[in-house]
């Protein structure tokens, strides 16, 4: 809803990241909460590290009904929940969480993770099946482990993860590589990278790099050649084409970007808060309008 509207009946929800600028979330939402006539409002909310689990709790003693969680505090949130729901404690991030109510007024502080389903309906509407296939991810922090458990689910052949933190790549291991799970981890090199794309039918980059303001940045090397045959999905979507999109896209591959992921997950969030259906295309319009403005 417009800011001019906001009273003290007001629903908040927000979004926790550190920084916050970047996001296009607080304009996807309030534009999905007026068109449905709801009296509610998505603020952004800048959360040191130091200062993560207040910030939950404080949410939530706020009235907040809930918030999403980006980076890098998809993990740090955990502690903070009364109820992690089984998917992200199966793999161990959250990016959104519901704040719940008794007739007293207490507050149950549940943490969901709408991440992977996003990845894997966007990596779909790109024209990706990812069942059978060989992939690669770079990052095995709370987006990297989204992707890697949505991977695991759709019945990838294997999948390889790549990291410069060798602590977050064995965490990331031990939790979802049970049951015989196809999944490796490996240190990220630019030798490595290479080799291991030249291999693998999608590489997915599920860091920050290239993000705003630093968009000349890539994961790919410069003088490395690009393979033709990858599909190559970037889940950062500020801005919408980064230069490692640029250079697939150069060299043939199919490369999707991060926007229509960030939707779907936002979909999915103000579902679980509102209980209606989400908007979908006035929230995407919104996105874009909101990147064009940058």
């Amino acid at each position: 809803m417009a800011l001019s509207g906001i009273n003290g009946h007001t629903t908040l929800v927000g979004l926790i990241a550190w920084p916050v600028g970047h996001s296009v979330s607080p304009p996807m939402h309030n534009a999905a909460f007026e068109i449905l006539g709801l009296n509610w409002c998505y603020v952004p909310l800048p959360v040191a590290p130091s200062q993560v689990e207040n910030a939950v709790r404080g949410a939530a003693a706020l009235g907040f009904r809930g918030v999403n969680v980006t980076v890098p505090h998809k993990q740090a949130v955990i502690p903070a929940l009364d109820v992690v729901a089984p998917d992200a404690a199966q793999f161990g991030a959250v990016n959104t969480i519901v704040i719940d109510r008794d007739v007293a007024g207490r507050p149950t502080i549940t943490g969901h993770n709408t991440d992977y389903q996003g990845f894997l309906g966007s990596l779909r509407q790109g024209g990706f099946e990812p069942a059978g296939k060989s992939a690669v991810v770079v990052g095995a922090g709370g987006a990297g482990r989204a992707v890697v458990f949505g991977l695991l689910r759709a019945d990838v052949r294997d999948v390889l993860v790549l990291d410069t933190q060798p602590q977050q790549v064995q965490s990331l291991l031990a939790d979802l590589g049970r049951d015989g799970a196809p999944l490796r981890t490996a240190p990220l090199s630019t030798e490595t990278l290479v080799e291991s794309a030249r291999a693998a039918e999608l590489l997915v980059n599920a860091t920050p790099v290239g993000m705003s303001p630093k968009i000349d940045a890539s994961i790919w090397p410069a003088d490395a050649p690009f393979p033709a045959h990858l599909t190559v999905f970037d889940l950062v979507y500020n801005p919408q084409e980064t230069q490692f999109l640029r250079q697939a896209r150069a060299a043939g591959a199919m490369a999707i970007d991060g926007l229509d992921m960030l939707v779907r997950q936002g979909a999915i969030a103000f579902e679980l808060w509102t209980g209606q259906q989400a908007p979908f295309d006035v929230m995407r319009a919104a996105c874009e309008r909101a990147l064009g403005q940058r």
